[in-house]
């Protein structure tokens, strides 16, 4: 059994294989997923599991080079995802967040019910 955080085989195992500037998205319960993406679907129920709770599981393992958030979203939320390490945040409007989560590697679905609560992370090296 893993040590680690991040304890959903299905997640591990993406970011294992996840490459440098390879695009993962997390988004809340409402986040479309465009057909041909990978969607790992972690919703149980609103708010289970959170969106920062999945996002700092994911953190855990994932070396993130830059990322990307929509200028929709409460500036409180968009402090709360500077405080984690996840390289230079850009704000996007919430259509180009759509349109980018198209090249995603995958979009990981949680429960969050909180409008907005989306990030797309590109990954970086480790070196």
């Amino acid at each position: 059994m893993k040590r680690g955080t991040l304890q959903n085989a299905e997640l591990s195992g993406l970011i294992a294989a996840m490459g440098h500037g390879d695009l993962l998205v997390i988004g809340d319960a409402g986040l479309p997923v465009p057909p041909g993406v990978r969607c790992i679907d972690l919703a149980v129920t609103g708010g289970v599991p959170g969106f920062f709770e999945v996002l700092d599981a994911v953190l855990s393992e994932l070396t993130v080079e830059r990322s990307a958030a929509t200028v929709e979203a409460d500036p409180g939320l968009i402090n709360r995802f500077s405080m984690r390490q996840i390289g230079m945040l850009e704000r996007l409007s919430h259509d180009d967040l759509k349109q980018a989560s198209k090249g995603a590697r995958a979009i990981v679905r949680t429960g969050e019910f909180t409008p907005y609560a989306n990030i797309c992370l590109w990954s970086g090296v480790a070196f």
